[in-house]
Formats: structure tokens, C-alpha cells, sequence
């Protein structure tokens, strides 16, 4: 499986805890200290499980960079859809 896939999977299942913890750190009504264990706590989770480590990738070709949000495609592959004109609703430009 690959790495970012794994990544996807681990924040999905890791993120009520993740959210419960924060919220917990962020109360008022906790003390000090017991807010410094919620942290230590939340600290040990494991870094591939926060949402900033997800990278969005090409559904086709798993190419990180030049990524078109609404297709989730990436900009060399919509060319080619687009040249063939297997995308519906979307027309190439010409001037």
C-alpha cells in the first residue's frame, strides 16, 4: 500500500481521538497539569495520523504536484482527457 494511502487511512481512524484531545487541551474547566497529560497524550499519537501529512495525488498516476482539485487529476493527465475529449462538460479553449 502506499505511503500516502496509509496516511489516509491512519487520520481517518485516529481523528475523533485526535479531535477529543484537543478539545480536552483547549478547555478552561481542566488544570494545568491535567491539561499538560492530555497533551503528552496527544503528542504520542503518531505523526502520520495529523491531516497536514496527507498529500493530495493523482487518482491515474499518483503524480503529486499540478493537482486540479475538481477532477483530482493531474494537469498532464486532464490535457490528455481533454485532447481526446473524454471529459464531458468541459470544452478545450481556442483564440
Amino acid at each position: 500500500m502506499n505511503i500516502d494511502k496509509r496516511r489516509r487511512k491512519l487520520y481517518l481512524k485516529l481523528l475523533k481521538t485526535r479531535t477529543e484531545l484537543k478539545q480536552q487541551v483547549k478547555s478552561k474547566s481542566l488544570e494545568t497539569l491535567d491539561q499538560y497529560k492530555v497533551q503528552i497524550k496527544l503528542r504520542k499519537l503518531p505523526r502520520n495520523s495529523t491531516k497536514t501529512r496527507i498529500r493530495n495525488r493523482c487518482i491515474l498516476t499518483g503524480r503529486s504536484r499540478g493537482i486540479i482539485g475538481l477532477f483530482k487529476i493531474s494537469r498532464i493527465k486532464v490535457r490528455e482527457i481533454l485532447d481526446k475529449g473524454l471529459l464531458p462538460g468541459v470544452q478545450k479553449s481556442y483564440w
